[in-house]
């Protein structure tokens, strides 16, 4: 008898999508109904959306808990820069020796006016979006926060004049 897994013989309730061990989940034609109409109103109730697609709101319940179980969806409110006071945009580089990088990370994950944190193939290997108060508020993270992480060798910062797009949702 052996412990390996044949997707083949793997039993699934009728109907819904079948996730193959080390691949990721597949979405039916109804996730992707559910999805895009909690996209646009993550509020909406089971009960309209199982109206809208004509399934019961315990197909619509079940599918939101899976969706959620799999980490293929998030429901989360988000806050606009407005709510904080934030004025201020900008898109910043930071170069560090390769050492350096995971406690630099480390420090910027603490910050409150780091917004978005990743590592990058880039010139540089972290790249940050931050929100600031006002310019003084930016200069002073440049000068008293990034200018003294571990192993600092150059940064770059972009000031986002003016916003044309900003979204959160992916195309289903």
């Amino acid at each position: 008898m052996t412990d390996a897994i044949d997707s083949k013989t793997v039993r699934r309730a009728p109907g819904r999508p079948a996730t193959v061990p080390d691949r990721r989940p597949v979405l039916d034609d109804l996730d992707r109904q559910i999805i895009r109409i909690l996209q646009n109103n993550a509020r909406i109730p089971n009960t309209e959306i199982a109206r809208a697609l004509k399934v019961t709101e315990t197909t619509i319940r079940n599918r939101v808990n899976r969706l959620l179980e799999e980490e293929l969806i998030e429901m989360v409110a988000l806050i606009t820069p407005k709510a904080k006071e934030a004025s201020v945009s900008a898109f910043i580089l930071v170069r560090v020796s390769p050492e350096a990088v995971d406690p630099a990370i480390e420090l910027l994950k603490t910050r409150s006016e780091v917004r978005y944190l990743s590592r990058v193939l880039s010139r540089a290997q972290i790249l940050i979006e931050t929100f600031f108060t006002d310019n003084d508020h930016l200069l002073a993270f440049q000068d008293e926060c990034l200018a003294a992480l571990p192993g600092v060798q150059s940064i770059d910062t972009s000031l986002v004049l003016r916003v044309d797009k900003a979204s959160f949702e992916w195309e289903i």
